[in-house]
């Protein structure tokens, strides 16, 4: 089958690859029903992060399950599945304390740019929809698989409590997956950081409060200026770079949490300002896992929609275009039809 390889930085290739088969008798293959691109995956395209040689693409998936392992039985051929971009168990100490993103069995998934997909740990993994769902709700299946259920947990990890006031920090698809998240949790206030108006446009629609255009120490100065000097009771982290992380800390007040999801290039921090600013700090890879069921649930009784996020679809064989378009900040996030 044709599928997307990542030759290095700015080589991406959608070519010739073996098609996936059942290799354990914990997997699972399915058929994509879409695929998309990730900001990760911007991080080895830009050359940011180093590769040990050509990469199969794509984490993000849903789709019908065409072939199953003999040990599976929580999923069957026929069925449309969501599945988490880490690969768990679901049963070890760390799944069962809702943190199945550090399963003693993680795997990371990869290959779901392609038309089909091995799915390993599939019992675990996958979670099934009671029927098959209508077209156009395909797109917002697809976001829980990651973009949504880590927006979700960068809400969770950072306590976003009904009526309290949440600052996000990043505008890419994440970000914007933490302003419904917080959203949906009710909190009362929601300050969005970012300079682009598309992404200011959408952050209002998902239920942004504010928006900050300023970045760094004006940044901070201008979420202070508007909660009066306090600071925000929970900050969201969406992006993974030394500024991004700076500005939560400094935007969150005393007793915040801060949930960051951003994964990190170049982070540092200062124990001593650490030390004073006496904020908590949770995140990591997110479990999507944990939220599946009740994510899932929210799009099928269509009460979110966070496919809007997806504000450019083009053929998988097009997906070097996606690639560019997303690096050059033209797309949001890429939709790829398979």
């Amino acid at each position: 089958m044709l599928a997307t390889v990542l030759h290095g930085p700015g080589d991406v290739r959608f070519e010739h690859v073996e098609e996936p088969r059942i290799l354990l008798p914990t997997d699972a293959i399915i058929k994509l029903s879409a695929s998309c691109i990730c900001g990760s995956d911007l991080w080895p395209y830009r050359g940011l992060q180093p590769m040990n040689g050509p990469a199969h693409m794509g984490h993000e998936y849903c789709g019908i399950v065409v072939d199953v392992g003999s040990d599976v039985t929580t999923v069957k051929p026929g069925q449309f599945v969501v599945g988490s971009f880490c690969l768990s168990d679901n049963t070890c100490p760390h799944c069962q304390h809702g943190f199945q993103s550090s399963c003693v069995q993680r795997e990371f998934m990869s290959g779901a740019q392609a038309p089909y997909a091995r799915v390993p740990l599939a019992d675990g993994t996958l979670v099934a929809t009671p029927e098959v769902p209508p077209e156009d709700l395909i797109p917002s299946l697809l976001a829980v698989s990651d973009v949504l259920g880590t927006g979700w947990y960068a809400a969770d990890a950072a306590r976003v409590q009904p009526g309290s006031t949440v600052v996000v920090v990043g505008d890419g698809a994440v970000g914007l997956m933490g302003v419904l998240s917080a959203k949906q949790m009710g909190a009362g206030r929601i300050i969005a950081m970012s300079r682009h108006k598309h992404r200011q446009e959408l952050a209002l629609e998902y239920g942004a409060t504010d928006i900050v255009t300023e970045r760094g120490e004006a940044g901070v100065a201008q979420i202070k200026a508007l909660t009066g000097g306090v600071g925000a009771d929970s900050v969201l982290e969406c992006v993974g770079t030394q500024e991004s992380m700076r500005q939560a800390l400094q935007s969150a007040r005393p007793g915040a949490m801060v949930g960051y999801v951003g994964v990190p290039h170049g982070v540092e921090f200062d124990g001593q300002s650490l030390f004073f600013a006496q904020v908590g700090m949770l995140g990591g890879p997110a479990p999507v896992r944990r939220f599946l069921p009740h994510l899932m649930d929210l799009v099928l009784t269509r009460k979110i929609n966070p496919g809007k996020v997806f504000d450019l679809a083009i053929p998988l064989a097009d997906v070097a275009e996606g690639y560019r378009a997303m690096d050059e900040r033209r797309a949001i996030k890429t939709l790829l039809r398979v």
